[in-house]
């Protein structure tokens, strides 16, 4: 058929590229399938990891189906005959593989598959390489790093316990731990301990213990098995990384000695086994009731050492006399009050009398000292009034002013008031003359 009788436009009418196909000029879907093969093809050869689901040999090629090692994620693949050959005997379905793969799309179903060129299992030592290398890589970054380990509670309240499924480990666990202490309680998270989906699950049980406030310590357990099902699970970086994170202390209890994983590293305690996992949880019942009988019993002698020591002491003092006759101090203290009291009179009698003495003096001084007292004896005050002026004593003059006592005849002109004072009573005159002395 040409392009008129199938109603395709011709090629040269074509969009040349996705981005100008438009409804009314589309690319026929052969067309956009030969185009996605064209762009598919040129991926290069990558390296992938995966575990080998299916391995079938039909006509001398192999058909395969690659799975994800973590996520559900799968691929067909195929191995052509060269190819196949080499690798068949070597690897099988369920192992572990790395694949050189290239990418390529069959037009006319558009499924789209894996072209194998080489494929080899991945041994036991390459994996323990890894590890090895994850865990430099981690202790660089200080996930190990001893400052970075939490102490256990000393009895704690709940435990959270991840382990596997009605697994030997858990019943070791609960049997041992109340075993020790009845009382314990467990917040038990039962998950996959080995295979693709144990660190993921772990990790997810991890997380929801970690968010319980009332679980107080994480065990995450695993009885004894082969090495890389016990070291493998629990060296995946997600794992190691989520207990680093958490804030609630992380037991590690794996029983493995000869390798151990990345989990041990990281968690705040490691058990040897899950059974000694329990005697790092709690303490032992026994011994915590005899520890605080010893420590009653101490207790009890002590305070009765003390009671002994404060009964003699008391008696030591009520046998002393200030005890037996305690008045005696009240006695003593009343007679030195009293004898204090008889010298401060008699000091204060003593200071009156020296006071009155000096004040008799002081009054005889200052009597025999006043006008009154010359006046008794006979003398008498002249005072004139102040009329007319006088002179002073550097013959200024001076204007008289009131009574003033007469201290110069001279100065008494004839005939003026006089007022005389005598040692009772006052006389009034006037003055005649002036006597010449």
């Amino acid at each position: 058929m040409d392009d008129a009788e199938t109603h395709q436009p011709p090629r040269s009418a074509l969009p040349g590229s996705s981005v100008e196909t438009t409804a009314e000029n589309p690319w026929p879907l052969s067309h956009f399938s030969g185009k996605l093969k064209a762009h598919i093809e040129r991926v290069p050869a990558t390296w992938v990891e995966g575990q080998l689901v299916e391995f079938t040999v039909r006509r001398g090629n192999a058909w395969m189906t690659l799975r994800d090692l973590e996520q559900e994620v799968s691929f067909t693949a195929v191995a052509w005959r060269r190819t196949a050959s080499a690798i068949d005997g070597l690897v099988a379905p369920g192992s572990r593989v790395v694949a050189q793969v290239r990418p390529n799309l069959y037009e006319k179903s558009g499924r789209l598959s894996l072209v194998t060129e080489q494929m080899r299992p991945v041994g036991l030592g390459d994996l323990l390489a890894r590890v090895e290398q994850l865990k430099k890589q981690l202790a660089a970054e200080g996930l190990f790093a001893p400052e970075r380990k939490r102490p256990l509670p000393v009895l704690p309240g709940r435990i959270g316990l991840i382990t596997g499924r009605a697994s030997d480990a858990m019943k070791d666990i609960l049997r041992n731990t109340r075993a020790r202490w009845a009382a314990a309680e467990f917040e038990v998270r039962e998950v996959a301990v080995q295979g693709v989906s144990a660190p993921q699950e772990i990790v997810a049980a991890l997380t929801e213990l970690d968010a319980d406030p009332g679980v107080d310590v994480i065990v995450v357990a695993r009885g004894g098995g082969a090495l890389e099902e016990v070291v493998l699970p629990f060296s995946d970086e997600r794992l190691v990384r989520a207990v680093a994170e958490v804030t609630t202390p992380v037991v590690s209890a794996i029983g493995h000695e000869a390798d151990r994983p990345l989990l041990d590293e990281v968690a705040d305690v490691r058990a040897s086994t899950p059974t000694g996992a329990a005697k790092l949880l709690v303490v032992e019942e026994s011994q915590e009731r005899e520890a605080l009988a010893q420590a009653r019993s101490r207790m009890s002698a002590g305070v009765e050492r003390l009671i002994g020591r404060e009964r003699q002491w008391l008696d030591s003092v009520r046998s002393r006399p200030v005890m037996a006759r305690p008045e005696t101090m009240v006695t003593v203290r009343a007679d030195e009050l009293a004898g204090l009291r008889r010298r401060a009179l008699i000091s204060m009698e003593s200071q009156l009398s020296r006071a009155h003495d000096w004040v008799e003096a002081a009054r005889a001084r200052v009597t025999a000292l006043s006008p009154q007292s010359t006046l008794d004896r006979g003398y008498a005050v002249v005072q004139q009034h102040g009329q007319g002026d006088a002179l002073d004593d550097d013959g200024a003059p001076r204007t008289r002013t009131g009574w003033e006592i007469v201290r110069d005849a001279d100065e008494v002109p004839a005939r003026a008031p006089l007022r005389i004072m005598v040692a009772e009573g006052e006389l009034t005159a006037r003055a005649l003359r002036t006597l010449e002395g």
